[in-house]
């Protein structure tokens, strides 16, 4: 007599292709039904075209019958979103429903602590209760291993239906990738247009990343072929513009504000960080020096429709944090930690508005 229990798991067995959890762990099996020697049930799918359909169909049958060598197992197929969200149905220009809110963090220079805003975005959405994950796209110079502490470590793999995927790494309950732990740290990633595409591609297509209500993404500066790669490989929500006061900073973030304005690119833009607002003495908390002037936030937030998300201080320990692996946002200094955490909730905000009030973003499916 076949047992339902061990059935469930057998089941358990197999693999979700696009995330690497069971298939019993993503409430992908509904309906299962024991008649004598026949089992019965459905395979709930994000799209009846989904990749590997038909190997997770005949895995799920080669599992039972590894319990039940007699077992007749009759495998149904069902489309329907995951996560109750009708946006999160798989199609073309959404290939991974699993990651429901994709956010670029982009600036139109270097230096401005795009990347430091990134990682502690991450983290505030993190403390907010969202499973969060960040994938650092900045090929040339990837900074998230330092700052979460992953120096050194790899990305495990694992075979899907014959496929190797990455495992992403975990840094304080982040989901995490980067270049920065698959090459040595002093090597030079030199790569032209193409390949550095099939970077960003690789991890998007071979990375197991889990359902995660936000991907963060930390962009290169400027507008190049990461940036065209990212709109064309998936619907990205919304961008967090990264600026300093300093006029020489806002000129180059509107280049890039204007590049995810494009008509055939239309990402909405979410809002705007200001990073080193103005720099705070430890021993003076109470004063502002602000030494890269202000009020350039302000401006690009208007220019852009949007909404200034939040004033981050230049803090000496932010610097130590993002450098020690520990970043701001998980300190015990109120001011820094406050400040994070302020835009990490005025950008979920923004993201639900976004969401509500706009049609969900389609991939760019021409070349720029």
């Amino acid at each position: 007599m076949i047992d339902n229990n061990r059935v469930v798991e057998a089941l358990r067995t197999v693999k979700d292709p696009n995330t690497g959890q069971d298939i019993i762990q993503r409430r992908m099996v509904e309906g299962l039904r024991i008649e004598g020697n026949n089992v019965n049930f459905t395979l709930v799918l994000p799209s009846l075209n989904m990749n590997n359909k038909t190997e997770l169909i005949f895995a799920c049958i080669a599992a039972i019958q590894k319990e039940y060598p007699d077992a007749q197992t009759n495998v149904h197929t069902l489309a329907k979103p995951q996560g109750g969200e009708s946006h999160a149905t798989q199609t073309p220009d959404r290939p991974f429903p699993h990651l429901k809110n994709i956010i670029a963090v982009a600036s139109g220079k270097g230096g401005v602590g795009k990347s430091t805003v990134a990682v502690n975005l991450a983290l505030g959405l993190k403390e907010l209760g969202a499973k969060v994950g960040i994938m650092d796209a900045d090929v040339y110079g990837p900074s998230i291993p330092t700052m979460l502490g992953l120096q050194g470590q790899r990305p495990l793999l694992r075979e899907i239906y014959g496929v190797p995927k990455m495992v992403p790494l975990e840094a304080y309950g982040l989901q995490v990738i980067s270049i920065g732990n698959i090459i040595e740290p002093e090597q030079a990633v030199v790569l032209r247009g193409p390949r550095l595409a099939g970077v960003i591609k690789q991890f998007f297509n071979d990375t197991l990343w889990s359902e995660l209500d936000y991907l963060v993404v930390d962009l290169p500066p400027g507008t190049g072929d990461v940036q065209l790669t990212l709109v064309q490989t998936v619907p990205v929500t919304g961008v967090v513009i990264v600026t300093t006061p300093q006029e020489v900073a806002v000129i180059d973030a509107i280049k890039a504000i204007n590049m995810f304005l494009l008509p055939q690119v239309n990402v909405p833009i979410l809002g705007v960080v200001e990073n080193m607002a103005w720099f705070t003495p430890e021993d003076m908390p109470e004063r502002q020096y602000k030494i890269f002037g202000e009020g350039g936030g302000k401006k690009l937030a208007k220019q852009s429709e949007s909404l200034l998300l939040g004033q981050i201080p230049l803090v000496m320990g932010i610097r130590e944090g993002g450098d020690a692996g520990k970043p701001a946002v998980l300190g015990h200094e109120p001011i820094t930690k406050q400040a994070f955490i302020s835009v990490a909730q005025n950008t979920a905000r923004q993201v639900a508005l976004r969401n509500e009030m706009v049609a969900p973003t389609q991939k760019v499916n021409m070349q720029l």
